[in-house]
C-alpha cells in the first residue's frame, strides 16, 4: 500500500513538474512577443524624426514621405502578430526608399542629426532580429517539450 501511495505522488509530482514546465515556457514566450512589440515600437518611434530630417533637404520627396508615414501607422495599429508582420515588411520597404532619396543628397548624409537617426534605427533594428531569435528559442522549446510530452 505504502509503494502505491508513494508511486502515485510521485507521478502527480511529475505531472505538476511538467505542467510549471510549460507555464514557464508560455511566459517566455509572451515575454520574447513583447520584447519585438518593444522593438517595433522604438523603431516607430523613431520614423518621424527621421522623416523630419529628410524633409529638410527633399521636399518634393512627397510620395516616399507619406508611404513611410502609411507604414509606421499601419505598424502602430497591428494588433496581430500576422498583421504586425506585415506592416513591419512594408515599412522596412518605405524606409529602404527612404534611404535611396538621402543617398541623392550628400549635404544630408553628412548631416549629424540623420547619422545619429540612422545609427539608432541601425541598432534598433539589430535588437529587432535579436528579439525575434529570442522568440523563435523559446517557441522552439515549447513545442520540443510538447512534442516530448506526447511521447508519454
Amino acid at each position: 500500500m505504502l509503494i502505491v501511495v508513494g508511486l502515485l505522488v510521485l507521478v502527480v509530482v511529475y505531472f505538476v513538474a511538467q505542467y510549471n514546465g510549460f507555464v514557464v515556457l508560455k511566459t517566455r514566450i509572451q515575454e520574447a512577443l513583447s520584447g519585438i512589440d518593444v522593438q517595433l515600437k522604438r523603431r516607430a518611434d523613431l520614423i518621424p524624426n527621421l522623416v523630419e530630417t529628410v524633409k529638410g533637404y527633399a521636399k518634393h520627396e512627397k510620395t516616399v514621405f507619406s508611404e513611410v508615414t502609411k507604414a509606421r501607422s499601419a505598424l502602430m495599429k497591428a494588433d496581430t502578430l500576422e498583421k504586425k508582420a506585415q506592416a513591419n515588411d512594408m515599412l522596412s520597404g518605405a524606409l529602404k526608399s527612404l534611404f535611396a532619396v538621402a543617398e541623392a543628397y550628400p549635404e544630408l548624409k553628412a548631416s549629424d542629426n540623420f547619422k545619429d537617426l540612422q545609427r539608432q534605427l541601425e541598432d534598433t533594428e539589430d535588437k529587432v532580429a535579436y528579439s525575434r531569435q529570442f522568440y523563435n528559442s523559446n517557441v522552439l522549446d515549447f513545442n520540443t517539450k510538447v512534442r516530448y510530452f506526447r511521447l508519454i
